[in-house]
């Protein structure tokens, strides 16, 4: 090597750590998302309304009527029924599978979409916080410990403009990128289904 690229490199590695460290550092200024006190189920179970989403890989093909019913099974676990309206006007469903991690009514749940036989693995298994619930159950927020994934649903199809702009600053106060949330459209037929 050439001693006049010397500097060169080593203003290049001193670039890297610094980019590393600032990326780090802002990591770690973010406070741990924070859950509801307590969750429950049988009063969440039911059909929500995906109002908002961070978009994310496996709802790309999604464009509208997106929705999820959750039931209880009789082994305490809870059904998972996601839905969605494609491009070519099909319906697309997935079903999955939901527990509770911790007390009875804790917050946070496991999600598992993959079949059955794969549950052992842990790495099937997606977090599923409720980070914002409405006394009433009607309008909910979820997120994970990452705050890579959000979704802000409700049991209507269309949601208040007040009440979601209320929930936003709650969401900001969490230190969640709201600029990055994308509406989710809701059909006409998907309000008369509600009804």
């Amino acid at each position: 090597m050439k001693p006049q690229h010397f500097p060169r490199l080593l203003l290049i590695a001193s670039l890297m750590v610094l980019t590393f460290s600032s990326g780090h550092a802002q990591t770690q200024e973010l406070a741990p998302v924070q859950t509801i006190a307590a969750l429950d189920v049988p009063r969440y179970q039911g059909t929500w309304y995906e109002i908002a989403k961070f978009p994310n890989w496996f709802q790309k093909k999604c464009v509208a009527n997106t929705k999820a019913v959750y039931s209880l099974k009789p082994d305490s676990t809870i059904q998972v029924l996601n839905s969605c309206t494609l491009e070519n006007k099909q319906v697309s469903t997935a079903e999955g599978n939901a527990r509770q991690i911790g007390a009875a009514d804790s917050p946070k749940l496991k999600v598992r979409f993959a079949p059955a036989w794969l549950s052992f693995l842990p790495f099937v298994w997606g977090d599923y916080w409720v980070i914002d619930l409405d006394p009433s159950y009607q309008v909910a927020a979820v997120s994970d410990p990452q705050r890579e994934y959000l979704w802000v649903l409700s049991r209507t199809p269309q949601l208040d403009q007040k009440v979601y702009e209320a929930l936003l600053i709650r969401l900001k106060q969490q230190q969640f990128d709201i600029q990055k949330l994308e509406l989710t459209s809701q059909s006409a037929d998907t309000k008369r289904q509600a009804n």
